[in-house]
């Protein structure tokens, strides 16, 4: 069981996290008074009033951006009326049910240096209504699957589990699956991604007949995975054209309110067009986009931004009890941005958005170099 105190929350944390305002406490009687979920249309799911609007609500914690009114974009299905529930959406043709905030195992995760409390926090999210898992073999050269892998033994029936394999060939990609395999303790994930997708290139090697594809395919039909996808830091135009080419179940891409990439105009139309299950990631742009500073915003208006995307759920990684704490607050109540929120919000991030571009340039979440492991 997890302590409150100071001690067992003193976490590394090597970069400046703010948030404006503060968050009441979970009871606090201010927390949405009379909401309920949204209705619509997927049948036998929990309907919700806008009794009090998302800008009165922000005014009450101290957490205001401009403009009232309803969503046009996501359900959000079953409510949370208790600690251990989330808010949950339809992972596309996957029709499994998952939480909105899905838990990033990646740098994030291992800078919890002690695994132990590694560990603690992992199952303290899960405890927490988190139920999508997201980690990679590139975390950590197989580190962080090794960690998801020791909660796996007992929890593996609680959560979606998601891994990412960053192998370029067929071979190459099943046996490093096999291996990830036994370092989650698990004889089977819910999905399996090819990691990262880079240019045009990329998905060629990928496409060849001795490509990373067979072998995803592979692994589907072997039941090594229940459901396959892609994933893809920096090019929403190579990503809607693989969405396009092969059968995938799912993708995960870039989506935050800088817009880069170009996921959001590009791929996020065409994963929505095939019914896929879509996983939002960089929320926060590796914290790139936190601040008070032009160009920057809190970590409510990022998350309720890309939770507000026609998507199924956000991966944040969280390297503090804290942090996880708050994510998970925000998420219990959250409360979809209107068009006009949304607009103003992608007005105050695209003085960050080059920057942010050059900065997941290439990047891969995870010390092992991208060279390296295509070379395998």
């Amino acid at each position: 069981m997890l302590s409150d105190s100071p001690a067992a929350c003193r976490i590394a944390q090597p970069f400046p996290f703010r948030i404006a305002g503060r968050l009441p406490t979970r009871g606090d009687p201010r927390l949405f008074r009379g909401s309920a979920l949204q209705s619509f249309s997927r049948a036998g799911e929990v309907p919700m009033r806008n009794d009090l609007s998302r800008r009165k609500f922000l005014e009450r914690v101290g957490l205001t951006t401009a403009g009232v009114g309803l969503s046009l974009f996501p359900e959000v299905v079953e409510a949370h009326p208790t600690i251990a529930s989330l808010p949950k959406r339809t992972l596309g043709r996957t029709n499994a049910k998952v939480s909105i905030l899905a838990f990033g195992c990646g740098s994030r995760f291992l800078m919890y240096e002690d695994e132990e409390k590694a560990i603690a926090a992992l199952n303290h999210a899960i405890d927490l209504g988190i139920t999508y898992l997201d980690t990679a073999y590139a975390y950590g050269d197989g580190k962080s699957e090794s960690r998801v892998g020791k909660v796996m033994a007992t929890r593996r029936k609680d959560v979606w589990l998601a891994t990412k394999i960053p192998d370029r060939t067929r071979d190459a990609f099943l046996r490093r699956l096999e291996g990830s395999l036994t370092r989650l303790q698990t004889d089977h994930v819910d999905l399996v991604h090819i990691h990262s997708l880079g240019q045009a290139d990329d998905l060629e090697k990928i496409e060849a007949p001795d490509g990373a594809l067979k072998g995803l395919l592979e692994a589907r039909e072997q039941k090594l995975t229940r459901f396959i996808g892609m994933t893809s830091h920096t090019n929403g135009e190579v990503l809607a054209t693989a969405i396009q080419r092969h059968d995938l179940d799912c993708v995960q891409m870039a989506l935050n309110a800088s817009r880069n990439g170009r996921f959001e105009e590009l791929a996020l139309p065409a994963a929505n067009a095939k019914n896929l299950g879509i996983i939002a990631m960089k929320v926060t742009g590796q914290e790139f986009l936190l601040g008070s500073a032009a160009g920057k915003a809190d970590i409510d208006s990022l998350l309720h931004y890309s939770m507000s995307l026609p998507v199924t759920t956000a991966v944040v990684g969280m390297p503090t009890l804290a942090m996880l704490e708050q994510n998970t607050t925000i998420t219990r109540n959250f409360s979809p941005l209107t068009k006009d929120e949304m607009d103003r919000l992608r007005q105050q991030l695209t003085p960050s958005r080059d920057g942010l571009e050059h900065r997941l340039s290439g990047h891969f979440d995870g010390p092992t170099a991208v060279s390296e492991l295509f070379s395998v």
